[in-house]
């Protein structure tokens, strides 16, 4: 299961980030046997081994979370979880932006013959500030680890 870096589906929650010259964004999926719904994908991600050393350094600044609140907004009983609130969802996609609005993570599902395509894509609103230049290499890296590490 090879993660592949694609172009954003035009229907993408993401898109209104895309034409913004000031933003970055991008789009990585990954074809998985059998169906899958948005709220098994995004909970498969944030309770990843890997997502699970972010969510405890995040608790050192106060924005824990758990499996269950991870859970809990990929099935849309909240609308937080550790650093990141909802800004948008439907019944295949959801759009999560940072406490301090500066970066959007966004997760959607598709059929893709007898499987299922997860796509995660994130968006960096202001792309030339000198702390977003630096830590880009790391931002792509780290999303295609990411995506390696959800097991479906």
């Amino acid at each position: 299961m090879t993660v592949m870096i694609r172009d954003l589906p035009a229907a993408a929650l993401l898109q209104r980030y895309a034409g913004d010259p000031k933003c970055y964004t991008d789009c990585l999926t990954k074809d998985v046997p059998g169906q899958v719904d948005l709220a098994t994908f995004v909970t498969a991600f944030y309770t990843t081994r890997l997502f699970k050393v972010e969510r405890s350094i995040l608790g050192l600044f106060g924005r824990p979370g758990t499996d269950g609140t991870a859970a809990d907004v990929a099935q849309g009983h909240t609308a937080s979880f550790a650093a990141w609130t909802v800004e948008a969802r439907d019944g295949q996609q959801l759009l999560m932006c940072d406490m301090g609005g500066k970066t959007r993570s966004w997760f959607m599902v598709a059929p893709e013959g007898a499987g299922t395509r997860l796509y995660f894509g994130s968006a960096v609103v202001n792309k030339d500030h000198w702390l977003a230049k630096g830590l880009m290499p790391f931002h792509q890296w780290y999303a295609r680890a990411l995506m390696r590490a959800v097991n479906l």
